[in-house]
């Protein structure tokens, strides 16, 4: 949709605490930049909305206005879903903070913070909760997502560990979704992304995690039949307090590794042991099975340190294009597509991680959550990565070409949040397997005009005896993969 009429800025500014940032002001370019350089859209405004209140008020004005509308936690979003062209994206940064109860071992953070946030707070008093392995990820989209990260296989799924979401909805009604209230809504929301409101804040449960025992086994990357091969069998059978994620990397400049290391092509795995810390070597004894490493490190860590690990080789404003698959078993064939590729990295910053989302993630019955695959063992992710924006073309195609040779050995689905942009809606549907309909129902009741459409989108379904019309332009809001943007393509 391209709007021929000016936001009203001024209208929108009288009625909220926090700024409205139109093309005219200087911090226009800033505030619709985002983590993946890849993305480059035009806003026609970003609201930064400094409490519930703005949020309920950009709601109700962005509604009735008819414009197109998404929403930004921490700007991690690698298909750019925070973004639209012509649109307006409500911005959730300004609500970063935490609340830390140790007694009763939860966390609050508000909509806007990011995993480094919660981990600050929580680690004041030893506690952690399964998130992802970036501290700069936002809460938000991690949550909705599903989330998962070193301490899945001990802990669970993020999902699994919320307890309750203060959400603004379509019609600019603020609710609380639990177990107890609203229970479809906070069924979908674990798991069904962004589709059915504003998260303004999260309640977790937390867990006592304070040091950790990492390590990082690397192996030559013509080693990775035998090495993946041992990994597939080795970490399913391991003890809970063992996760370890799997990837296929060049070796980046810089400690903990040897010079004689760096710029190698390498797989490997990061290791992170939440068990007795006397324990870890011994049970990482088994990473001499595949043939000896070229590298092998370990140390103790607090856990702040160990998810902001990568965020330095990591840093915002890089170009991204990724695809993801979850799998049941590491076939020898997918063994054989791994190798190839992982020959073929096309520049230094890109890899292939497989995360496992088996042990604690296992346990909550197949149709508790939204996440539609709990007999997933692995959740991959295949990621071109670079500074250079002329190598766009050149990361797209390596990641296609990859996954498009990959997909036959999966699952079918992915997580959400690893669709790429560009993927058809179908991959939507093929993530939330037999979880779609029932997804689609509770989006009919919390968002029935589909207003939180700049996602990975459901639509809501038709009511009983009611043919869907085809919707008018102030209920339909085109999705982000589609409105023009200017990612990167082959």
């Amino acid at each position: 949709m391209n709007r021929t009429t000016p936001v009203p800025l001024d209208a929108m500014r009288t009625a909220l605490r926090g700024p409205v940032i139109g093309p005219q002001d200087p911090e226009y370019r800033p505030a619709g930049t985002i983590y993946n350089a890849m993305i480059d859209r035009r806003p026609a405004a970003v609201v930064r909305c400094a409490d519930t209140a703005d949020v309920m008020a950009a709601v109700d004005f962005l509604r009735d206005e008819g414009l197109v509308v998404a929403v930004r936690g921490g700007g991690h979003s690698g298909a750019g879903l925070c973004l639209v062209d012509d649109g307006v994206t409500i911005d959730l940064s300004p609500m970063r903070w935490a609340h830390v109860d140790p007694e009763a071992r939860t966390a609050t953070v508000g909509g806007g913070s990011t995993l480094g946030d919660l981990d600050h707070a929580a680690h004041a008093f030893g506690l952690a909760t399964p998130s992802g392995i970036l501290s700069t990820t936002g809460v938000g989209g991690l949550t909705l997502g599903g989330g998962h990260g070193h301490l899945t296989r001990k802990y669970g799924l993020t999902i699994d560990n919320l307890l309750a979401a203060e959400v603004v909805l379509a019609d600019g009604t603020p609710v609380t979704a639990s177990d107890t209230s609203h229970p479809d809504l906070f069924w979908a929301l674990r798991g069904g992304g962004g589709n059915f409101g504003i998260v303004t804040s999260f309640t977790f449960r937390m867990h006592p995690v304070d040091t950790v025992g990492v390590a990082v086994t690397l192996w030559p990357a013509a080693r990775i039949h035998d090495v993946l091969r041992w990994y597939r069998d080795f970490l399913p059978r391991a003890t809970e307090d063992l996760n370890g994620f799997f990837a296929s990397l060049t070796v980046p400049p810089g400690p903990p590794f040897p010079e004689e290391i760096h710029g190698r092509r390498m797989c490997g795995v990061v290791w992170c042991w939440t068990g007795d810390p006397e324990l870890l070597e011994t049970t990482l004894k088994p990473v001499e099975d595949p043939g000896t490493p070229a590298f092998h490190f370990t140390a103790p860590m607090p856990y702040p340190a160990l998810q902001s690990l990568f965020d330095a080789l990591l840093p915002p404003g890089l170009q991204w294009y990724w695809r993801g698959n979850f799998f049941d078993r590491i076939t020898d064939e997918a063994v054989d597509v791994h190798a190839e590729y992982a020959e073929r990295l096309p520049t230094d910053l890109s890899t292939m991680h497989l995360y496992p989302v088996d042990g604690a993630a296992h346990r909550p019955g197949p149709g508790d959550t939204a996440w539609a695959y709990r007999d997933a063992v692995w959740s991959g992710v295949i990621a071109g990565i670079d500074p250079d924006p002329d190598n766009a073309g050149r990361l797209r195609q390596w990641c296609v070409d990859y996954w498009e040779a990959l997909h036959p050995h999966s699952m079918g689905g992915t997580y959400v949040n690893f669709i790429g942009a560009g993927e058809t809606p179908d991959r939507v549907r093929a993530t939330y397997r037999d979880h779609y309909d029932r997804l689609a129902a509770v989006k009919r009741t919390y968002d029935p005009h589909n207003f939180f459409h700049a996602n990975q989108n459901i639509e809501p379904a038709a009511r009983p005896g009611v043919r869907r019309r085809a919707p008018a332009s102030s209920d339909r809001l085109t999705p982000a993969s589609s409105v023009g943007g200017r990612e990167g393509s082959p």
